[in-house]
């Protein structure tokens, strides 16, 4: 944590000094000016800067949230490359007018004062919202490169306040400070950690697609150091230096350091600036550190330190013994230091504990490296040296049973598995993609627990429950369809309170057979869509189905309207029935179906956001239960096998989420609105459903099929 907070803390110094500064300078003004009254329009301008850079880091935070995967990394490199160059523009335009941005603020608040309060909210508002809006994407940078939003705000927290501490007492004339030095040396600090976000900027456009070379590694040291060591973690976190970075993020780290960083050096000797720290402020900072209550006739004297031109403070350290060093000596050394550094973590990492071993997964050298191991929770570097993707995987060599397993390693990288070893004879099995398995030689271990494996899944596996699923599915759309049928005669025959006796059968007979993230492919959207995202809502063309139908039989519709919905939900019901044995069902999804069905019940019907009149959510919850109750007795046997306790502890929870639907359930076959439950009620049947999917959710992975079967 503490190594993602530096980044953070400079930049919260950096920008709350130069925001504090701005501050000060305005309200010194006013006060100078005899407008005191006139300072509330100052803090709203600051208050209003704040919020909209608040709500900017919101804006970020919940927008990359919304994105898949794929997408978030792009965003983020996109993100990253941005706060690169607003940090750029901002080391060097304080760097180029940190002696005369006091004057300007001065004169447009002097503008602003005969110009009415709009004018002057809006004045500080602009002069800190660039500031603030600066920060909030640096630090959401920082953040996502950290991975953990805790550092990178305790560091931004801490930067702040100091900064905060800082301007109060320049105002009030207890602390002096040389601004220009400070603002050099930490530009040259954020110039470093800068150089290393856009590394990992362009590392992430890579991971999204948008830039080439994810896989070309300038170097991978993944396999000499522990990156959750101190050591490593330190370093990446203030210098965004990886033991695994490709040629793109060397090259460009580089660059960046060298061009940015001799610029600046070049930039710093240009200025000439004093040296002195006077009592009273020189006139660029004088309006940072005026007396809050001086009269309005008199400005504070210009001090004898400001008139003279000593000796520039910047040159001091890079002078030896009355000579300058080169130009180029800061840059080189810019670049040296992180290569320095980079050499000394590979001399620490090789002394890493020998507990963390380096296994070969290529095809040609399965389980290479591979020694018996002491029980225990143990940690392996499984390294790829072939030229293809490969899946590895620990097993028990005599059952194939999984112990852990790692996906997808590219060539020449290097990942890591993390496995509780037990007494028991351990393996590798590698599997290339579009090639054949291969499995190390087995060794054996002694002195420790029973750990459990995981049976791996074949297709083959899968193959007579898919069998016994498709052909419950079949009868049921044959059911379904007889069902849809009557409420189409219903609705023709003008007869609406039966077509409502006969909606809810026909919708019950649908959620039962498990229609859940696209099992029947489009007809799901057809047959059981809603309005969520139509623009027209109930009006529009495009919504369909059982849901159309219910809306208009409980809102007072006609039939002579009602007709056409009824008839195309039944060709659509009919259609489903003749398309579906052609329909293609991978049998890796019918173990995931187990948990998804209940997961839509939870998000749809109690919540009770598919609900068009009817008031029956319940009902199709219970149908949604009995569906998924047939699933899991066609798996039962594989998820005993792999884990007997699973199915006792779905069961238990399946009965008494079910006992609560059921107990909304009237004498007469109605239901008890989702709306119209007790809170107490509704919270129980909430908590025992959330329950019942924690329970469901280890399903998928026993029952993954697995490439080491």
């Amino acid at each position: 944590m503490w190594d993602n907070a530096l980044p953070s803390f400079l930049i919260g110094l950096r920008e709350g000094l130069e925001a504090g500064l701005i501050i000060s300078v305005l309200v010194a003004t006013l006060v100078r000016s005899g407008h005191r009254s006139r300072l509330p329009h100052v803090w709203t301008g600051v208050a209003a800067a704040i919020g909209v850079s608040m709500g900017f880091g919101a804006v970020l935070t919940f927008t990359s949230a919304g994105l898949s995967g794929q997408a978030q990394e792009a965003f983020g490199g996109v993100l990253s490359v941005v706060a690169v160059a607003f940090v750029t523009a901002m080391v060097f335009w304080m760097r180029r007018s940190a002696r005369s941005f006091s004057g300007e603020l001065k004169e447009k608040v002097s503008a602003a004062l005969g110009m009415g309060a709009g004018v002057l909210i809006v004045t500080s508002f602009l002069a800190v919202g660039r500031e603030g809006l600066e920060t909030a994407l640096f630090l959401w940078t920082t953040g996502q490169t950290a991975g953990d939003s805790t550092g990178p705000l305790i560091g931004a927290g801490a930067g702040l306040f100091l900064a905060a501490a800082a301007c109060w007492g320049l105002y009030r004339r207890v602390l002096h400070l040389n601004l220009t030095r400070f603002f050099t040396i930490t530009g040259a600090a954020l110039i470093v950690i800068a150089a290393g976000v856009l590394g990992y900027g362009l590392h992430d456009l890579q991971e999204g697609g948008l830039l080439p070379g994810s896989t070309a590694y300038a170097f991978d040291l993944s396999a000499s150091i522990d990156s959750g060591s101190w050591y490593a973690t330190l370093v990446s976190g203030t210098l965004n230096l990886t033991p695994q970075m490709t040629w793109l993020q060397i090259m460009v780290y580089a660059a960046y350091l060298a061009v940015v960083m001799t610029l600046f050096v070049r930039g710093v000797r240009a200025v000439q600036v004093p040296a002195a720290t006077p009592p009273t402020p020189a006139p660029e900072h004088a309006a940072a550190q005026a007396d809050p209550e001086p009269a309005p006739a008199q400005p504070a004297p210009e001090p004898a330190s400001a008139q003279s031109a000593p000796e520039p403070a910047m040159r001091r350290p890079v002078e030896a013994a009355g000579r300058r060093l080169p130009r180029w000596v800061v840059p080189v050394a810019a670049l040296a230091a992180p290569a320095l550094l980079a050499g000394v973590l590979v001399a620490v990492g090789d002394r890493k504990p020998t507990s963390v071993a380096t296994i070969t997964v290529s095809p040609a050298d399965c389980g290479r490296g591979f020694t018996a191991p002491r029980p225990g929770r143990r940690s392996f570097q499984v390294r790829n040296t072939g030229r293809s993707t490969v899946e590895a995987y620990l097993i028990n060599p005599a059952t194939a049973a999984v112990y852990g397993e790692v996906e997808g390693i590219a060539p020449g990288t290097t990942r890591a598995l993390i496995a509780t070893i037990g007494s028991g004879s351990y393996a590798w099995r590698c599997v290339p993609t579009g090639g054949k398995a291969v499995t190390s030689a087995a060794v054996r271990v002694t002195g420790g627990g029973a750990e459990r494996a995981v049976l791996p899944v074949a297709e083959k596996d899968l193959a007579a429950p898919l069998a016994s699923y498709r052909a419950y599915v079949q009868k049921g759309l044959a059911g379904l369809l007889t069902r849809t049928r009557t409420l189409q005669r219903d609705i023709e025959a003008k007869k609406l309170d039966r077509a409502r006796r006969d909606w809810l059968p026909a919708h019950e007979a649908y959620a039962a057979l498990g229609a859940a993230y696209g099992t029947f492919e489009d007809f799901d959207a057809k047959i059981n869509g809603t309005t969520a995202g139509l623009p027209n809502g109930v009006k529009d063309s495009g919504f369909t189905g059982f849901h159309r139908v219910e809306y208009g039989l409980w809102h007072g519709e006609s039939a002579a309207s009602l007709a056409k919905a009824a008839r195309q939900l039944t060709a659509d019901v009919a259609a489903l029935e003749k398309d579906f044995p052609q329909q293609d069902f991978d049998p890796a999804d019918l173990p995931l179906r187990t948990h998804e069905i209940l997961e839509g019940t939870l998000q749809q019907e109690l919540t009770g956001a598919t609900d068009y009149g009817s008031g029956t959510n319940l009902a199709t919850a219970e149908a949604n239960i009995k569906g998924t109750r047939v699933l899991l007795g066609l798996l039962r046997p594989l998820i005993e096998q792999r884990n007997p306790k699973v199915p006792t502890a779905v069961d238990s929870w399946l009965q008494r989420t079910e006992r609560l639907v059921l107990a909304a359930r009237h004498q007469d076959g109605g239901w008890t609105p989702v709306d119209s439950l007790p809170a107490a009620t509704r919270q129980r049947l909430n908590g025992a459903m959330s329950q019942l999917l924690e329970e469901l959710a280890p399903i998928p992975d026993l029952l993954e099929i697995r490439k080491s079967a």
